[in-house]
């Protein structure tokens, strides 16, 4: 099948009209601004007749204000149902109902690398949709204190990626759109590609996030940070003020070098030793670098939730 074949297809076969644009606004004092704006813009897939919406929780965390817009032009405020810190995604709802048709949900497991995929975003975006193909499947550590274990990475990338639908030849929904990641080596070339959360990483646990806002199991220990990975040599780039590592005693600058007196090699290394010692709220000892001399801190771990504005949560 050629690609523009198979984008017809996939167009006969999926529901556009179930994608919305998303703007929201967020407070100049939130945790989150900023690294991340205080406009925030992108897209969600509608995925249940009641009008719950699935986006990349970025989008919304923190905001006072949300606004969605279906694709025959009604808008509405909406608000935030869960958030799903584990998987980054968040669920929204508009406050006035938004009728409108959903998107199969698939097992994302069912893709595999070299697959043609679209790329979709709302109405506006330009373009709207994209021909892609599955170019990795692997692990992702992000700085932000977030891994997953198996992300979709596509090329060519959309260039309105947050929230944006990754979507199968039969017009299901296999991802949402997290990140356009530039130099993502691809068959020993660099390639820009965008990154997607595989839509099974939050879809088992949908209604128990829909009761309780989260997943009911305990949550992972918080600490605050932004780290980057260079070559396994982790270093500390950003502290959230008044967050856990900031009232330890953590800086920018400091190289992790252990935790809880293990020698600690990537970010996701890190991340999981961090996460074994127990939930949220259990101490962890971290050995870093500052000036070449090394220093022994203990961080009280937080749940990430409490660090957030309520913004508008259901």
């Amino acid at each position: 099948m050629t690609e523009s074949a198979h984008t017809t297809e996939v167009l006969e076969s999926m529901e556009l009209n179930a994608l919305v644009s998303v703007k929201a606004y967020v407070p100049e004092d939130a945790m989150t601004a900023g690294l991340l704006g205080t406009e925030r813009a992108g897209h969600a897939v509608r995925i249940r007749s009641d009008g719950l919406l699935v986006t990349i929780g970025y989008l919304v965390n923190e905001a006072d204000e949300i606004w969605v817009r279906s694709e025959d032009g009604r808008t509405s405020p909406a608000f935030v149902v869960g958030n799903d810190f584990r998987s980054g995604l968040a669920l929204i709802k508009p406050s006035t109902p938004l009728d409108g048709p959903s998107l199969a949900v698939a097992d994302a497991d069912t893709l595999r690398v070299g697959d043609a995929v679209t790329v979709a975003g709302s109405l506006g975006s330009d373009p709207q949709t994209v021909e892609a193909r599955v170019v990795s499947r692997q692990e992702f550590a992000g700085r932000w204190e977030y891994l997953l274990e198996e992300a979709i990475f596509t090329a060519p990338p959309h260039p309105s990626w947050s929230g944006a639908a990754l979507v199968d030849s039969l017009g299901r929904l296999c991802g949402i759109g997290s990140l356009v990641i530039q130099g993502f080596e691809v068959k020993r070339k660099q390639r820009t590609v965008n990154m997607f959360v595989p839509i099974d990483t939050l879809y088992p646990y949908l209604d128990e996030i829909c009761e309780h806002g989260r997943r009911v199991e305990p949550p992972r220990p918080w600490l605050g940070l932004l780290v980057h990975d260079e070559s396994g040599e982790l270093t500390v780039v950003g502290v959230y003020r008044n967050c856990p590592a900031d009232n330890a005693g953590i800086r920018p600058g400091d190289t992790i070098i252990r935790v809880d007196d293990q020698p600690v090699y990537s970010l996701g290394h890190f991340f999981r030793t961090a996460w074994s010692l127990g939930p949220a709220g259990i101490d962890v000892p971290i050995t870093v670098l500052r000036n070449a001399a090394r220093k022994e801190i203990v961080v009280k771990s937080g749940e990430r939730g409490v660090f957030l504005r309520r913004g508008t949560l259901q």
